[in-house]
């Protein structure tokens, strides 16, 4: 959306007018639009370009030897701390079209930007179970009352039965308290979330509290990647692959006896090395659910 919206503005100063506009100096008008792939670190973009019916256009952001990923995060790096206005017109400058594309279109641009971003939040959830659902937060530093404080940027994603993924919602919140967490997850099941039958998050107190209140019956797992990272943060660093290795063939085992004898001979064989490590081990059960066997 941000890409086309630039291009958009962008071909309106090249033309001197926005669509369906004629005023009498004009000389060109556009006469449709071409699509092309923008191909970014983040996947392709099907961008639409504006063809003119008197010369041609072609916006910065598609100019050879244009870097698009290199500008975008120079512009995006310090957004949340700066604000949306502010990185925006940066990755503008970034991308050579500055002297087209004005702050005040930039604002515009970051209206429309703040309303697709709230339809996205506050939409219904279709009509099917989400019986898994992983939550997850991040620190960032943004501004809030003219200040630049910490700030948890969380997330929240459904896995369907098939295995299908949608993210559910994104916020920013103060911590990752209960008192952040138990509204955010309640504004799911406003939106129609049913079916949770487990919840994949750190071991946040917070969570694991937000969870048990809002999901009543369901269970609570803990993160795989938080384990892995908790368990490896007290392995020698020359060591830490190898361990890593070791551990995750608990987690490709087919069925609960495989893992359970799994999990015994990786403690086994760690156990000679490296005792802390083993002794920082969930019981089997756990291990179990880690390994995403019990729940079909």
């Amino acid at each position: 959306m941000l890409y086309q919206q630039l291009i958009e503005a962008e071909a309106t100063a090249f033309i001197g007018a926005a669509p369906f506009e004629r005023p009498e100096a004009l000389t060109t008008q556009r006469n449709e639009s071409r699509p092309r792939t923008l191909t970014t670190g983040a996947g392709d973009l099907n961008l639409k370009i504006p063809k003119l019916r008197n010369g041609s256009f072609l916006p910065a952001l598609l100019e050879r030897r244009r870097r698009v990923d290199q500008a975008f995060r120079r512009g995006d790096g310090g957004l949340p701390a700066q604000g949306l206005h502010v990185q925006v017109y940066d990755l503008v400058k970034a991308l050579g079209a500055d002297p087209r594309i004005s702050k005040s279109e930039v604002s515009r641009i970051c209206a429309d930007f703040d309303h697709e971003d709230g339809a996205f939040r506050d939409r219904d959830l279709p009509a099917m179970d989400y019986p898994y659902v992983f939550l997850d937060a991040t620190y960032c530093k943004a501004t809030v009352g003219h200040r630049v404080v910490p700030q948890a940027v969380v997330v929240a994603f459904g896995v369907a039965a098939d295995g299908g993924r949608e993210v559910l919602s994104f916020d920013v919140g103060d911590s990752e308290n209960d008192g952040f967490w138990t509204p955010y997850l309640l504004s799911f099941k406003a939106r129609g979330l049913d079916g949770v039958k487990l919840a994949i998050s750190d071991a946040h107190s917070g969570v694991k509290k937000a969870v048990g209140a809002v999901f009543q019956g369901a269970g609570w797992q803990r993160c795989r990647v938080h384990f892995m990272r908790n368990v490896l943060s007290i392995v020698p660093k020359e060591s830490q692959d190898m361990v890593g290795s070791i551990i995750r063939t608990a987690f490709a085992q087919p069925d609960a006896g495989h893992v359970n004898t799994q999990f015994d001979e990786v403690t086994r064989m760690l156990a000679k090395s490296l005792p802390e490590v083993a002794g920082v081990f969930p019981n089997p059960a756990a291990l179990l659910r880690l390994a995403g066997a019990v729940l079909a």
